[in-house]
């Protein structure tokens, strides 16, 4: 038994294998769907008896309808809601300008009226 030696020596793990042999997870959707004839399809689902399909990044009712609106009649009024936004945010700018030239006017209101009452007094002194 060596005194200062290493006693302890694990073997080498061998080499990972590669998880999988199969290059199909480098082909896109539609190259896979032509080798494989995998055709899934939209993805769909059924909620409170309402149906909805997946396209084109939103979820829409397959009806037509959700929730008693029509999906034209919804897209229409996210339309109108941007714009009504958009004219919201112009119409802050316009009042935080209002109130900045306000706030300026009174300023310089303040000092023309400082300025006149020192004119008075000075004024009044010689008479």
């Amino acid at each position: 038994m060596p005194l200062f030696g290493n006693t302890f020596s694990p073997k080498k793990t061998p080499p990972r294998k590669s998880a999988s042999l199969s290059n199909l997870h480098n082909l896109d959707r539609s190259t896979r769907e032509v080798e494989l004839g995998l055709d899934y399809g939209t993805p769909t689902m059924n909620l409170a008896g309402q149906s909805l399909k997946f396209e084109n990044g939103h979820w829409i009712a397959e009806t037509g309808i959700s929730g008693g609106v029509d999906q034209r009649e919804a897209l229409r009024l996210r339309k109108r809601n941007q714009q009504l936004e958009e004219e919201n945010s112009l119409l802050q700018m316009k009042v935080d300008i209002l109130l900045d030239m306000f706030s300026e006017t009174t300023a310089e209101f303040q000092i023309m009226k400082k300025e006149l009452n020192e004119l008075k007094s000075v004024n009044r002194r010689r008479k």
